[in-house]
């Protein structure tokens, strides 16, 4: 087992770039640091550190160590906070946490303070990742496969509309059918929510199927592209209610009961305790205004 110690006296010498400067900054003596990355080399059976006039460097041996000694020091910082109860580390996939969860963070950050909460945005396939190796504490996302060990519940069911340029033809519609997009190319955006799954049983029995014509791996990218008039997509609705206020950008539902996402809250789970007060805060939030939600989907 790596010793933590030896490996944070490791990582700072690089930062301070000198023995003494790595001793005044971890508070002791200067043969002390040295034996640190001496028993550290022992171990590993490498040199760690190149002495030259311009300070100490990694070798090669270090460099590849240094994002592992990295991650190891963060990941105990995170250990002692959470066994502490001192912070909760949120991860939310890309749609949710650009464009639905900054009130709710906001408003509970509101009630626990600045320190209660650390908010981390990426792509569900990322943050699914994050959580099942302990680098966040739960998360908010498009899809989730369950897990043991994991609770889940879900969070609120989202429209999934299809966007176009408002010169486009399918502007003038007030719902789209299968038919509108067989063997349509759609702009695909970011992969590993669950859209394609949602657009499989849209078209179960159906002749012709929808194509991804290329993959852009953001909303913000979609719309962009479907704005210039490069094809049309699917998106969360509430991810275009600015552009469709605007005139920018015409929404249009999905035909018959349409095509919803269920947003799902996840967290691991710990036996005798109750849910993380940010997923209690979440359940309890008051779902969004209705009238908001039909703007954002009305065509234009």
């Amino acid at each position: 087992m790596l010793n933590l110690t030896w490996i944070n006296t490791l990582v700072t010498l690089f930062q301070q770039g000198s023995f003494k400067a790595a001793a005044d900054r971890l508070g002791l003596a200067q043969p002390t640091v040295t034996q640190h990355i001496q028993k550290l080399e022992e171990q590993l059976g490498i040199a760690l550190v190149q002495r030259g006039r311009s300070g100490c460097h990694p070798t090669a041996g270090a460099q590849r160590l240094m994002p592992f000694a990295v991650s190891m020091l963060s990941l105990n910082q995170r250990a002692l906070a959470a066994v502490r109860g001192e912070q909760s580390r949120v991860g939310a996939s890309s749609n949710i946490g650009i464009y639905l969860l900054q009130p709710h963070v906001r408003s509970f950050l509101a009630e626990h303070g600045d320190a209660a909460l650390d908010l981390v945005i990426d792509n569900n396939p990322t943050i699914a990742q994050k959580l099942s190796q302990a680098e966040i504490d739960m998360a908010i996302m498009e899809w989730w496969q369950p897990l043991d060990g994991f609770e889940s519940r879900p969070w609120r069911n989202e429209p999934v509309v299809v966007i176009v340029p408002p010169d486009h033809p399918f502007a003038c519609l007030s719902e789209i059918t299968p038919e509108h997009l067989a063997g349509m190319a759609l702009i695909g955006g970011e992969s590993g929510t669950g859209t394609g799954r949602l657009l499989a049983e849209f078209f179960a029995g159906a002749d012709q199927l929808p194509s991804v014509s290329m993959q852009l791996g953001s909303t913000e990218a979609v719309k962009q592209a479907v704005r210039a008039g490069l094809g049309i997509s699917l998106v969360l609705a509430s991810t275009v209610t600015q552009e469709v206020e605007v005139g920018a950008l015409c929404a249009i539902p999905l035909a018959g009961a349409g095509l919803n996402k269920e947003l799902m809250l996840v967290w691991r789970t710990i036996a005798g305790a109750q849910a993380p007060h940010f997923i209690q805060h979440l359940l309890a939030s008051p779902a969004p205004h209705s009238s908001a939600t039909r703007s954002s989907v009305r065509p234009l």
